[in-house]
């Protein structure tokens, strides 16, 4: 999303594997601990790298993290282009691939993106702006197919599929979130659920998962 060049010079084959390297490992310890929590000195370590190759490709934390922010937006917009929420087939398996990630892990860390979010907007306005993008980003993704969802007609008809990738995007967040406070995805499913529901223009486009409306499971398609 735009920090890797920042005026420095191309990396080699080599140098791009070691640099991606360090932020692999950045990007999972943040994830795990939180930016405060994690030093210049565990990533090194995790990264298997000196400090003196660090700080070749990072003067500092700052800009560690901000690399951080593009590898996060960019794996998260890599896999929702992956899903194809243009078709009734898509939308549900984004929708079960949530889940079950959030399920696997108990929801430990949140959104990668929105985690950032919450721990930076207020103290770094750079990575605010970088956060953000990444977010419209992501948003215009999801729109992408939701307005091809509505073209098909599985959509409400007064629904503008832009409005809707954004309130989808939020109720993800909010769900996540909530999730990730009680190490229990049943609110996340709910929410999903019940917005898929209701912005359906009929029951070819509601959810293979829990019917918001009950409380027990309802019978798979």
């Amino acid at each position: 999303m735009g920090t890797d060049g920042r005026d420095r010079p191309k990396l080699t084959a080599k140098g791009a594997r070691t640099r991606a390297r360090i932020v692999d490992a950045a990007a999972r310890l943040i994830h795990e601990r939180g930016v405060a929590s994690t030093t210049l000195d565990d990533v090194r370590a995790a990264a298997e790298v000196s400090g003196s190759q660090l700080y070749h490709y990072f003067a500092d934390k700052d800009e560690l993290v901000q690399a951080v922010i593009d590898h996060q937006a960019d794996t998260i917009l890599g896999n929702q282009r992956q899903a194809d929420l243009g078709s009734i087939e898509g939308l549900t398996g984004w929708r079960d691939m949530v889940i079950s990630q959030a399920k696997s892990t108990e929801a430990r860390g949140g959104c990668p993106l929105g985690s950032l979010g919450g721990q930076l907007a207020e103290a770094d306005p750079e990575a605010r702006a970088l956060i953000a993008a990444g977010f419209d980003q992501w948003s215009a993704t999801i729109g992408d197919g939701l307005r091809t969802l509505h073209t098909a007609g599985h959509l409400a008809s007064e629904i503008d599929p832009d409005d809707l990738a954004v309130t989808l995007l939020a109720v993800l967040q909010g769900g996540l979130l909530l999730a990730q406070i009680h190490r229990d995805p049943r609110a996340l499913e709910t929410a999903l659920d019940t917005l898929i529901a209701l912005a359906s223009s009929g029951p070819a486009a509601a959810p293979r998962g829990r019917n918001p409306a009950r409380t027990e499971p309802s019978t798979p398609h």
